[in-house]
C-alpha cells in the first residue's frame, strides 16, 4: 500500500516545475540537480507525465518542460494515476479473491481505505503544495505565477487569483 518512488518523485518533480517555471520551461537537468532524482528516472516520469496531458514540452534552446494546465486544476491524484503508481491496500488488487479465490472478511476496509487514500489525494491541488513550499521558504504567495508557460493559451496568473 506504499506510495512508491515512482509516485512520490513525480509529485516532487511537479513542485519542482511549478516553483521554477514561472520564467518558461525547466530542464530536467535542473529538477534532477535540484531534486537529486536521476535524470533518466524523470524522463521516464514526465513522458508519461506528458501522455496524461500534466505537463508540455518545448525543444530547442530554452525549451524543457511547464504544465499544460493551471496548478490548481492539477491533484496529487492526477500525477500519481498518470506515473502509474497502484495505491492498493487489498492483497487482491480489488478482484475480491483475497483468500483461496473467496473475499476475505476485511476486503471492504482495505477498499474503503483506497477510496479514502484517492479522495484525500484528489483534495490536494499542486499550487497548496507549492504555496505550502513558498511558505516554508519564506516566499511571497501572492507573487507567485503559474508555471504555464509552453502552448499558445499560456499566460500568466497569480496564485493568489487560483485559489
Amino acid at each position: 500500500m506504499r506510495l512508491t518512488t515512482k509516485g512520490r518523485f513525480a509529485v516532487t518533480a511537479m513542485i519542482d516545475l511549478a516553483l521554477h517555471g514561472s520564467d518558461g520551461p525547466v530542464t530536467l537537468a535542473g529538477i534532477s540537480d535540484r531534486q537529486k532524482i536521476s535524470l533518466s528516472y524523470l524522463e521516464q516520469l514526465f513522458g508519461k507525465l506528458r501522455r496524461h496531458n500534466l505537463v508540455e514540452s518545448v525543444r530547442g534552446p530554452g525549451g524543457g518542460y511547464c504544465l499544460a494546465r493551471p496548478m490548481a486544476d492539477i491533484s496529487v491524484a492526477d500525477v500519481v494515476r498518470a506515473v502509474d503508481e497502484a495505491l492498493d491496500a487489498t492483497q487482491c488488487g480489488g478482484r475480491e479473491n483475497c483468500r483461496e479465490e473467496e473475499r476475505c472478511m476485511t476486503h471492504d476496509l482495505w477498499m474503503t481505505l483506497n477510496f479514502k487514500m484517492y479522495e484525500y489525494l484528489e483534495s490536494v491541488a499542486l499550487a497548496d503544495l507549492v504555496a505550502q513550499q513558498l511558505t516554508k521558504v519564506g516566499g511571497d504567495v501572492a507573487l507567485l505565477r503559474d508555471a504555464r508557460r509552453c502552448g499558445s493559451g499560456a499566460r500568466s496568473r497569480s496564485l493568489s487569483a487560483l485559489a
